[in-house]
């Protein structure tokens, strides 16, 4: 393998269409596109400055390297990447990457971040910014926090542990997403979603979880959460209390308590829905 070493890189494509290279202690400083369309790739201590660095990439390896303000859209295109123990302080990273794997990350400042990938893991991961994965699919989350609005709308096929989100309209049009363990703090929370599942879960939502096909909560906590479950189909098991439902579909409602019950017999037929007091 060949290997370049505590290097200052300027210009445009400094390493483009490297093969078999391993980086290290370098600096891409001012130049577009450093190592586009290159393979087999290994990055360690490294600083990247400018825009592009590495669009149409397969096989990278990132460990212990950080991408400064300057570096927008930076990760394109690429295919099989682990980025590990780094900092993004730039937005709009990841658009269209498959089998991605980030490890220890921190996105500092990261709107519009991590859009129709696919095949994604994160561990360990801290993003701040709006419109955090859009249109992803295949997601495995861990151990992840999230301060940004918009979060994970039309993504498909995700499991998430133990997160804590303060977001809004998060979950929005997407299909077959299961949170377990996990703090989320969003208004208007999954609308228009097909599949949706929280396990332990802590939630606190106006008007959230509404227009939902096959909404499932099990062993939750709802806290100031109100004008919940509109035309949502509902399979339901809250340890607390609710402070308000607004006409559900059908399905059960189990919980400790109701604030405020609307159930108007002119919008749903309420004959569908069933409630339990635990």
């Amino acid at each position: 393998m060949n290997e370049a070493k505590q290097q200052i890189l300027t210009g445009e494509r400094a390493l483009y269409q490297s093969r078999n290279l391993k980086v290290v202690d370098c600096v891409f400083e001012d130049g577009e596109s450093p190592l586009k369309e290159s393979s087999d790739i290994e990055v360690l201590g490294s600083i990247f400055k400018w825009r592009y660095p590495l669009w149409y990439c397969k096989n990278v390896t990132i460990k212990d390297s950080d991408f400064f303000e300057g570096c927008r859209a930076g990760m394109w295109y690429t295919q099989h990447m682990f980025l590990e123990n780094s900092i993004i302080k730039s937005p709009k990273n990841f658009r269209l990457c498959k089998d991605l794997t980030l490890k220890n990350v921190q996105f500092t400042d990261g709107p519009e971040t991590l859009w129709k990938c696919s095949q994604v893991r994160l561990e360990n991961v801290y993003a701040k910014g709006d419109y955090f994965a859009m249109d992803c699919s295949h997601m495995d989350i861990e151990n992840f926090n999230l301060d940004g609005k918009y979060s994970f709308d039309g993504v498909k096929n995700v499991t998430i542990r133990n997160a804590r989100m303060l977001t809004k309209d998060a979950f929005w049009n997407s299909e077959n997403v299961t949170v377990y363990d996990s703090f989320i703090s969003a208004e208007y929370l999954g609308w228009n979603a097909k599949n949706l599942t929280f396990v332990n879960c802590t939630i606190e939502s106006l008007q959230g979880l509404c227009y939902v096909e096959n909404l499932v909560l099990k062993n939750c906590k709802l806290i100031n959460t109100t004008l919940a479950f509109e035309y949502s189909t509902v399979d339901v098991h809250v340890v607390s209390s609710i402070n308000s439902v607004k006409n559900p579909s059908g399905g059960i409602i189990r919980c400790a308590s109701i604030g405020e019950l609307i159930m108007e017999k002119d919008k749903v037929d309420v004959s569908k829905t069933k409630f339990e007091t635990l």
